[in-house]
Order: C-alpha cells, then structure tokens, then sequence
C-alpha cells in the first residue's frame, strides 16, 4: 500500500503546483498541452492492449462490462459525486467551472490504464513497486497540468486512486491463487482499451462513456475462476 500512498502524494502535490501555475499558461498552450496528454494516454492505452492474448476474451468482458455498467450507470454516479463536488467549492461568480469535469477524467486516467491494474497486482502479490512507482512520475506530470487546465477537481482523483488502486493491492493478497499471468493479462488489455478511449474523449473526438466500461475488467477475472482463461 505504501507504493499507492506515494502515488496519491504526488498527484495532490502536482496539482497544487498545477493550480498555483493555472493563471501563467495560455488558454492555448493549455490545450495543446491536454491534446498531447491525450495522444500519450492512446498511446499507453495501444501498448496495454497488445498484453492480452485472447481477443475474444477482450471482446466479451467490453460487452458484458458495458451492460452491466450501462445497467448500473457509474458515469452518472461518477458525474454526481463530481458535481457534488464541484457545488461544495463553486465561488458562485458565475465563471464556469471544470470542477466535475476534471475529477472524473483524471479520476478514470489514473485508474483504468494498464499500469495501475499491474501495478497494484504486482504490489500485492510480490511486493514489487516498481510499475507503481513509474506510474507515479506519469501521474505528477499529468496532474500539474490537468489542474492547471481543469482546476482543483483533479486533486480529488487522488481518493480515487487511492480506493481503487489500494483495493486491489489487498483484493490480489486474497486471490493470488486464481490471478494468474493469463488473467492479468487479459485485465490489461481490457483496461487499456478504456484508456484508448479516454485519449479520444479528450481529444474531443468521441463521447464515450468510459466510466461505464469499468465492470469489463473484473470479466477476466470471473472467466479466471470457471476455467476459461
């Protein structure tokens, strides 16, 4: 856990450089900056999916994630609590706010992307940090400017990571005997084609509803436990 405590220490300490910096960058470095990010994250998001073995796998547990998270609605829970948010900390000067907007897409870049779902794998069942830790240098870049862009929402992403990627830390102590290198692998392919969204979503070229998604990486794992990966 102590690897996931560091990484949200970075991510609060770059978005406070992020927000003491917001007034000195242009609008327009500001985006050519985030459509660089986004690039970035496709990028990343390509190379996890290329992990999985099974494309079938990969095709399944996105339909089956889709429905259930559709079912469920995360994204407007996720909205919500963003917006919940973002009425808590709005000066009501009537400007608009990106409060909502950048806790959830922070919140789904630092979670969902192949490197925090290894990472905090490999941080339960071996105590190796090091994918975590090299996660963590990505992550400070990106929130100084996501803050610096989006504003104090993105600090709040820091629960996020910590929920979620210190969840599954512990979650992997107690199913290391059905989370095989299969298993993972097909968990990163599923959650780096997320990413490949995201990238687009931030480049303003889709609206997808990523945060809907999410249930698909768990498929892996339920296939994992009746013998199927």
């Amino acid at each position: 856990m102590i690897a996931t405590f560091v990484n949200c220490g970075v991510i609060i300490v770059g978005c406070i450089i992020g927000l003491f910096i917001k007034g000195g960058i242009p609008e327009r470095f500001n985006k050519i900056i985030m459509n660089g990010l986004a690039l970035c994250a496709m990028f990343i998001g390509f190379s996890g999916a290329l992990e999985g073995n099974n494309t079938i796998i990969t095709i399944v547990s996105m339909a089956v994630g889709a429905l259930i998270g559709e079912l469920i609605d995360i994204d407007k829970w996720l909205n919500k609590l963003g917006e919940t948010i973002q009425a808590k900390l709005d000066k009501g000067d009537g400007k608009e706010s990106r409060i909502a907007e950048g806790f959830v897409n922070a919140s789904l870049l630092y979670c969902v992307g192949a490197m925090s779902i290894v990472g905090a794998l490999q941080a339960g069942l071996s105590g190796n940090y090091d994918t975590i830790y090299a996660k963590t240098v990505l992550d400070g870049v990106s929130s100084v400017i996501f803050s610096a862009s989006m504003g104090i929402g993105v600090i709040f992403s820091s629960v996020t990571v910590l929920l979620y990627q210190g969840g599954i830390t512990l979650c992997a102590t107690f199913l290391s005997g059905i989370l095989s290198q299969a298993v993972i692998a097909e968990m990163t392919a599923v959650g780096s084609l997320m990413i490949v969204g995201l990238g687009l979503n931030l480049l303003e070229v889709t609206d997808i509803k990523i945060a809907n998604l999410l249930p698909g990486i768990l498929v892996p794992v339920v296939l994992g436990l009746i013998g199927l990966v």
